[in-house]
């Protein structure tokens, strides 16, 4: 390269300067003239031989080709440099310089001499003029060199390897890494080559099971799109059917595309290029069938494993997962919030239909084994009774009776076997084949899940204020606040909105807002029922006048003390308590609460003003009644205590169920008038156990057993106002305490533990 500089400068300084100037520019910066000379004129022979040889001269800049020329002998003494030298950590020698070393031919190892010019710049590939050996190996004369230069010369002696043949999705084909080495030094490590032209057939092969086995091409041709579509069509059946013998392996749908491939197709050019052809003659080439995708065994019907299950009118998205162990295996049924109250559990406990032969199998094998072993074996009895079922009602209807109810009845008919309903255990199925809700509220993108769980009941109880502030924000035109008088139009009994694309049912009623009254839609007629009693009370004393201080009037000394001493806050919100009781119960008897408009509301609003005033001095002198046996009561379990403390806790929690802050409007006037009697059965029951307490325990023990079951029961209950039958429960146990505790004092009708077990394990309950 020196010589190449010098060159350079004596031509420029030559055109410059005269004869005799360049003789003395040579002689004062030690150039011989005469070897300038002989250079020079060796330099015009070799151009002249050039032109009589018709050959060109370089048109590139001189030195590459230069070190290219060079190359060509000094192959052996190429280098490359050692990159482990670099790791992060790695200290250098202690007391002199780190020398990167560099891999030579044939395993050798050399450093570049100190005094070269790269030796600081330390190139990563270099060449060397020669190698000399001191006290190692040093390369002297050096230039860095690049591997397409080794390439260009070295071709002859080049070793090339390929090594992880993978698909790219990017350059649609077969790609490999490629390593180059000259006598054993690495050039080349790992440039990425296309594999196609290197190893058609294994080319291919990954081609077709990269691109269209596993998918992962994107093109638009029609056939691919389609075949994804009936894989995915498989895989969902698959999962339904909760097989995982359906669907073929890949090696079958390689088999496919491999059988009608021609072997130059090796990457997305060439396929696209053959197909572009192929495909005016024999369209249907490359479209799979169901036939194709799943293995020779009977494929399922698919309908019976819809993916939508119509209810009430409403199609309700089913989606399926076959993952033992998860809490979605199995049957999972969407449902929009909005639609909680209008559905019942009785259709989901048929199953879909794919599964319900397992179900019914299962179900039978959940029967006390007196029962199931005449039954046996359970397939065949379940297969028999669902065929029953079937031609009782063609078709697939939807059922209005639970499954299980269902299978009683065939059995008994087909069998003579009698299956009570509290003998099939449903909560013993297996997980996969209880249905699974998911509650949904919003659409699109926005959509988010409530709550899930296989029990529809309890989650329709959890989620009531959801259902219910979701019914009011769809029916607003339908909801009132504030109102003191009925200046409003009619309320209707139900309503219905659209909520979601779906169809939603609504039950308006009046609520109470204690200073005032309101409207609002309810998810359920009982909800309905309840609220609009109290809404239409306290509408009603809105707009009747107040008979308190005629009542107060009207009231004895020894009443007025014995309304002093209540649970209430004072002795006004007693009698305004007395006031909202005695109006409740007139609505009660005129119109037993059911007003829905304007002049109806007004007739009842005029039956109310003229006999509130009577009734409310009757149930202001019934509270003063009850409130002195309920303190006589309260006098005497100081002294009861030391002779039974359990009996005591028991009057206690009694005594607080009766009387409270609030129990006049709270208790039916049919029952408060048995108030008194229950509080003397009470005071009778302490008397017995200050004199006899032995007496007691039976009684007690029986109680206990009692109350505990229906705490159960009113545990199951959504939260709000006790249905019908469980309330008249509680009031049955009132009777049960009289008829243990103070027989003296009578029953209205019979009763026994054997009668309140019987209640509490009644059919109404659900």
């Amino acid at each position: 390269m020196a010589f190449l500089r010098l060159w350079d400068y004596l031509r420029e300084s030559q055109h410059r300067l005269s004869g005799n100037a360049f003789r003395r520019m040579c002689r004062d910066e030690f150039l011989h003239y005469l070897r300038v000379r002989e250079w020079q004129d060796l330099h015009t022979q070799l151009k002249q031989i050039c032109r009589e040889l018709d050959l060109h001269r370089n048109e590139q800049p001189a030195p590459a080709n230069i070190h290219v020329a060079a190359l060509a002998g000094l192959l052996s003494h190429v280098g490359l440099a050692d990159l482990r030298e670099d790791r992060p950590g790695r200290p250098p020698p202690r007391g002199r310089r780190p020398t990167r070393e560099y891999l030579g031919a044939r395993g050798t190892r050399f450093a570049i001499n100190p005094g070269s010019s790269v030796a600081k710049t330390s190139p990563p590939l270099v060449m060397a003029a020669e190698i000399v050996e001191t006290n190692r190996l040093w390369a002297r004369t050096v230039a860095p060199i690049t591997a397409e230069q080794v390439e260009e010369v070295g071709e002859h002696l080049l070793k090339r390897s390929y090594s992880e043949p993978h698909w790219s999705a990017r350059s649609g084909a077969v790609m490999a890494y490629e390593q180059v080495s000259l006598y054993g030094i690495p050039i080349i490590a790992r440039r990425p080559v296309g594999y196609g032209r290197i190893n058609p057939a294994e080319a291919r092969a990954i081609f077709i099971r990269s691109a269209l086995v596993e998918g992962q091409w994107r093109t638009r041709h029609h056939f691919y799109r389609d075949n994804e579509l009936l894989r995915r069509d498989a895989e969902s059946l698959e999962e339904r059917t909760r097989r995982r013998d359906l669907l073929v392996d890949d090696d079958t749908i390689f088999a496919f595309y491999d059988a009608r491939l021609p072997a130059e197709v090796t990457s997305v050019n060439h396929f696209d290029a053959w197909w572009k052809t192929t495909r005016q003659l024999t369209p249907h080439l490359l479209q799979m069938t169901m036939a194709d995708l799943t293995t020779g065994e009977a494929v399922p019907d698919a309908e019976a494993f819809p993916e939508d299950w119509v209810v009430g009118g409403h199609r309700l998205p089913v989606d399926y997962v076959f993952e033992p162990g998860h809490p979605g295996d199995g049957v999972t049924v969407t449902v929009p919030v909005s639609l909680l109250n209008q559905l019942r559990p009785e259709p989901f406990s048929w199953q879909v239909e794919g599964l319900r032969a397992e179900l019914a199998t299962e179900l039978l094998r959940t029967l006390p084994k007196s029962v199931r072993r005449q039954l046996v074996p359970a397939p065949d009895y379940a297969a028999r009774a669902l065929a029953w079922l079937d031609q009782e009602a063609p078709g697939r209807p939807e059922r209005i009776e639970s499954l299980p109810q269902a299978l009683g009845r065939a059995l008994r008919s087909l069998t003579g076997e009698n299956v009570a309903p509290t003998d099939w255990q449903p909560e013993d199925l297996p997980a996969h084949l209880r249905v699974t809700f998911r509650i949904t509220q919003g659409a699109g993108d926005s959509t988010r899940v409530l709550a899930s769980g296989k029990d529809l009941g309890q989650l329709a109880q959890e989620l009531a204020p959801q259902v219910n502030r979701t019914l009011n924000a769809a029916a607003a035109r339908h909801t009132r606040t504030g109102l003191s008088s009925w200046d409003f139009g009619p309320i209707s009994e139900q309503v219905e909105l659209n909520r979601g694309g779906h169809r939603v049912v609504g039950y308006p009623a009046l609520v109470d807002e204690q200073r005032a009254a309101g409207v609002q839609v309810f998810d359920t007629p009982e909800r309905q029922s309840d609220a609009h009693r109290r809404g239409l009370r306290r509408l009603l004393l809105l707009n009747t006048p107040d008979p308190t201080r005629w009542v107060v009037g009207h009231l004895n000394n020894t009443d007025k003390l014995a309304l002093a001493a209540s649970p209430y806050p004072s002795v006004p919100d007693l009698l305004a308590d007395a006031r909202l009781a005695s109006v409740g119960e007139l609505a009660r008897r005129h119109q037993n609460g059911v007003v829905r408009d304007a002049p109806a509301f007004q007739i009842l609003a005029d039956a109310v003003r003229a006999d509130n005033a009577d009734l409310m001095r009757t149930v202001t002198s019934l509270a003063a009644e009850i409130l002195r046996a309920h303190g006589a009561v309260l006098s005497e379990l100081p002294r009861v205590r030391s002779v039974s403390p359990d009996s005591v806790e028991d009057l206690q929690e009694q005594l607080g169920t009766l009387v409270f802050s609030g129990f006049l409007s709270a208790t039916p006037f049919a029952h408060l008038v048995d108030l008194p009697r229950y509080l003397q059965a009470a005071r009778a029951r302490t008397t017995t156990l200050l004199t006899n307490p032995t007496r007691d325990r039976a009684g007690l023990s029986a109680m206990l057993r009692c109350e505990d079951a229906y705490a159960e029961l009113t545990a199951a209950v959504p939260p709000g106002p006790l249905p019908g039958f469980v309330a008249d429960i509680g009031w049955l146990l009132e009777e049960l305490r009289v008829s243990l505790f103070a027989q003296q004092l009578g029953t209205p009708g019979p009763v026994s533990t054997t009668r309140i077990k019987k209640a509490l394990t009644s059919p109404a309950r659900t």
